[in-house]
């Protein structure tokens, strides 16, 4: 008898834990469909006391992304985090999910703004999930990255930027955005072979070798130039670090870094 009770209460379980996925879609249409309707109505506001009238114009179109962000899910497995982002509860999302496999599930509409970043900002945007895709990778921070995940990863960014023509710097890491606060994808994330496939910036490493900087060269200015936030000026230098000079990840700048940032400042 208590065996069929534990028997019971696993099938329970497991028919639950699949209906996460139906009531997420559900909820999703629900949402999509309210979006849409929204969007009809343009309610008549008030404008320092006088009632603004409205004339709908038909020339106009969804706002597009202009910033890719790649996380890693620092989960154990992509079931575990398409099971993060179906229940309401966890208030997190992305738009994209790519398993160690190469596979890619789409969570969200390219166009919807996905909750992936949190807090943070990348030059002048300070609100990194408006105006974002997310791409989540399948991976603890601990391990390399797969070749069939990274080649996946690739051909996603060729659609999107193609798509929504997001130029190479726009491609970010969630630690770039989040200095001091995130550190996915990681340091052993292949940032200079995706930049050899056109997506995201590197530099010229042949130029380091003999390269003499300018007397009057800012480092400071060059990692705001690129994005970074320097308000808390060695988070941001570990955050750059981690990216383009992984091997030396510290909170200080060295001479190869300066070089680094200086010719960073050609890319963009």
């Amino acid at each position: 008898m208590k065996n069929f009770k534990l028997l019971i209460l696993l099938f329970i379980f497991i028919s639950c834990s699949k209906n996460i996925y139906k009531i997420s879609e559900k909820k999703y249409n629900k949402k999509a469909k309210k979006l849409g309707k929204s969007l009809v109505s343009i309610e008549p506001d008030t404008i320092n006391y006088q009632i603004s009238d409205v004339i709908k114009s038909q020339n106009f179109n969804l706002r597009k992304p202009n910033l890719i962000v790649i996380h890693h899910t620092a989960q154990d497995s992509c079931q575990q985090t398409y099971k993060t982002f179906a229940l309401e509860r966890t208030q997190v999302s992305s738009h994209y999910v790519i398993c160690d496999d190469g596979t890619i599930t789409q969570m969200l509409n390219d166009l919807v703004r996905g909750w992936h970043a949190g807090g943070g900002s990348w030059g002048k945007n300070t609100d990194i999930n408006s105006a974002s895709i997310g791409i989540e990778l399948d991976n603890d921070g601990k391990e390399p990255f797969s070749y069939a995940q990274i080649n996946s990863l690739v051909s996603l960014l060729e659609k999107l930027t193609t798509k929504y023509k997001i130029p190479a710097e726009n491609i970010v890491g969630h630690s770039d955005i989040a200095p001091g606060r995130k550190t996915d994808p990681s340091a052993l994330f292949p940032w200079q072979a995706i930049a050899k496939s056109g997506y995201g910036i590197w530099y010229d490493e042949q130029k380091l070798i003999d390269l003499k900087l300018p007397l009057d060269f800012n480092p400071v200015f060059a990692l705001k130039y690129i994005g970074y936030n320097t308000s808390n000026l060695k988070n941001a230098i570990y955050s750059f670090k981690l990216r383009f000079n992984s091997k030396e990840v510290s909170h200080q700048l060295t001479e190869k870094d300066k070089k680094i940032l200086f010719l960073l400042m050609d890319e963009i």
